[in-house]
């Protein structure tokens, strides 16, 4: 819940000054999307015509319409060029109370109108401390999973959200990051089939910073990242979107 329409109309300038144009093979090797919060949209979404980068929302319900009075549907995201929809995002779960069930039919619903979800899956500390971490990401996946057909499917995104290591600046280390990211990716390869669970791609979200992309990026299953205080200024999210990137 951060930048005002001028804002971000002016981040996205910021970015495509340093991304688009200028490093043209960079954008080849990798994708770009921006999830500003619903009101700003409109004008994020004037300010990337023409670029290559992807715009994304931060929640999204499952119905098309109807009365459900403070939700944004798939269509309404859609009128502005919304290709992607985060759900099951920790903060949504654990400040919300979004249950799975709730996350599963958010999930259903983007899929149903041909948008690419990226579900969010991710302990707390008490959870990790208790050694329950694969239990409850493994268990949030699945449920997750529960309503959208296997076969429509294939094209969603898994963002891994340590809660423990998210605003806090403790950064789960590249191999506490890599374990539960394998784990998943197993996990997909048990639902999807190997084909299909390669192609998937598993972001890691958790204080994720200029300072530890590279390290996170050489790990085999840790596909992206899903960035947050850091995507907020574009010194540091050009960085990390140049990970690797001599």
């Amino acid at each position: 819940m951060n930048l005002m329409p001028a804002e971000g109309r002016a981040l996205i300038a910021a970015l495509r000054a340093e991304l688009d144009p200028a490093t043209p093979s960079l954008m080849r090797d990798r994708e770009v999307m921006v999830a500003p919060p619903y009101v700003t949209l409109p004008a994020v979404s004037q300010a990337l015509a023409g670029s290559s980068f992807l715009l994304g929302a931060q929640n999204v319900h499952f119905e098309s319409k109807g009365a459900f009075t403070g939700e944004i549907s798939p269509p309404m995201l859609k009128a502005f060029g919304v290709t992607h929809v985060i759900v099951g995002h920790s903060e949504r779960r654990h400040i919300f109370g979004e249950a799975d069930q709730l996350v599963a039919k958010r999930l259903a619903g983007a899929i149903t109108n041909q948008m690419t979800p990226i579900l969010c899956v991710g302990e707390s500390l008490e959870q990790r401390d208790r050694g329950d971490t694969m239990r409850v990401v493994l268990g949030q996946l699945q449920a997750g999973l529960a309503e959208a057909p296997a076969e429509k499917s294939a094209h969603l995104v898994v963002a891994y959200e340590p809660v423990w290591a998210i605003g806090t600046g403790r950064n789960a280390t590249p191999q506490q990051a890599q374990e539960v990211h394998a784990a998943i990716r197993v996990a997909l390869r048990d639902h999807f089939g190997n084909e299909k669970a390669e192609q998937i791609r598993i972001l890691y979200g958790g204080s994720v910073t200029p300072d530890n992309i590279d390290s996170l990026m050489r790990e085999p299953d840790i596909d992206g990242a899903l960035v947050g205080g850091a995507s907020l200024k574009a010194e540091s999210f050009v960085r990390i979107v140049r990970a690797g990137v001599a």
